[in-house]
């Protein structure tokens, strides 16, 4: 018997592979992104109120009705358009979900959707499963800045698309304006349609605030917004995220969503509405807990002999650890990224993971540092013979 095509060079997560690996080896899991701190309390009572009040049972396939009325609230202010809860919204199983949709729902076998490398490893596979090309532009190290040059060479006549993540997992770049222009002038040039996954728009450093792309006046009717829950109020098992698009491109999310997922899980979207209405506070808390997670990992890796960008956004940072003073830092990323989690009892991924060419990548590994800071720092205690 043979399978699909379509999954012929489709291989497992590696980033869960290496949370598997961290449980089975009983290392530091600084390899996928969850928290290891639990949700608001809020929150977490608000899910127990939802099951408990009855909220078990399908809700509406774009949504939970107040969620996407709230989300609708504040996207209107976001975006600088009317978002109508009812036309403009769907939620879904987490980002991963409203990636795929988005891309099922634009994307035609044979198009073209360009990915800027390095990129979270969903994106290739979601293009696949529409049929679609994709086409790789590297954001070169250390700065990892887009050039407008680079993305105008990766346009084709079969161009249709573009991903756009920020702030950016791996990197942890925030794209400045020059570089939001050069995406702007491509996208509206050649007619493309943007995607845009920003999960982490509310993990910032230093004074830096999140513009959400669609609301730019050149891509308002072109724009797939996406975002989720997971990340900021650190319930990333719940799977919930939404896309936010002008009515036509909405209309196509979703029917791809409702026949992937039907709806996401009903109480849980209620507690949503919950996160949502956390104060001020809430997020100013969060914004300088994730300032002292960034130092100390920062002061950490620097130590040790790391060579990395410090993080503008998001809670990542890929370092190139060929210079630490270990027979190792020769090893390839994969072998490095084991040894580390199998050994070390730190697990960590390897760069080529994020890369269409895996080539890219080596030489770096990607840290994830949503953790208490005494987890940070038992993960410095194992990483002390990192020193020779």
């Amino acid at each position: 018997m043979q399978t699909a095509h379509r999954f012929d060079h489709i291989r497992e997560s590696v980033i869960r592979e290496m949370t598997r690996l961290a449980i089975q080896h009983d290392a530091i899991n600084l390899s996928q992104g969850f928290p290891d701190f639990s949700p608001p309390e809020p929150v977490m009572q608000a899910a127990i109120d939802a099951i408990r009040g009855g909220l078990n049972q399908y809700t509406i396939t774009w949504g939970y009705p107040p969620l996407r009325q709230k989300l609708a609230e504040l996207y209107t202010g976001r975006l600088g358009w009317q978002v109508e809860p009812d036309e403009h919204i769907v939620v879904t199983c987490g980002v991963t979900e409203a990636l795929a949709a988005a891309m099922l729902a634009v994307l035609n076998p044979g198009d073209e959707i360009i990915i800027l490398d390095p990129a979270h490893e969903t994106f290739r596979p979601g293009a696949k499963l529409a049929d679609a090309r994709t086409v790789s532009v590297v954001l070169q190290s250390p700065d990892f800045r887009i050039q407008r040059k680079a993305l105008e060479a990766a346009i084709s006549p079969h161009s249709k698309a573009l991903i756009l993540n920020t702030p950016h997992n791996p990197s942890g770049r925030v794209f400045d304006d020059e570089e939001i222009a050069a995406v702007i002038d491509v996208v509206t040039q050649h007619d493309l349609i943007l995607i845009t996954d920003e999960i982490y728009d509310r993990i910032l450093y230093d004074g830096r605030e999140h513009v959400s792309p669609g609301g730019l006046a050149p891509l308002r009717e072109r724009t797939i917004t996406i975002g989720g829950m997971g990340k900021t109020y650190a319930v990333t098992g719940w799977r919930l995220g939404y896309a936010i698009a002008p009515t036509p491109l909405a209309r196509a999310v979703k029917p791809a969503h409702d026949f992937l997922t039907i709806c996401a899980a009903t109480p849980l979207q209620a507690a949503a509405l919950a996160a949502l209405n956390l104060p001020d506070s809430f997020y100013e808390q969060m914004s300088e807990d994730y300032h002292q997670r960034r130092a100390l990992m920062s002061e950490i890796l620097s130590d040790l002999g790391f060579v990395f960008t410090q993080p503008q956004g998001a809670y990542y940072i890929l370092a190139d650890y060929r210079g630490l003073p270990i027979p190792q830092a020769q090893w390839d990323a994969d072998r490095f990224a084991r040894w580390m989690t199998t050994e070390v009892g730190v697990a960590v991924v390897p760069g080529p993971n994020f890369y269409a060419n895996p080539a890219d990548g080596e030489g770096l590994i990607r840290f994830a540092y949503p953790k208490k800071l005494e987890t940070l720092r038992e993960a410095a205690r194992r990483m002390a013979r990192l020193k020779g």
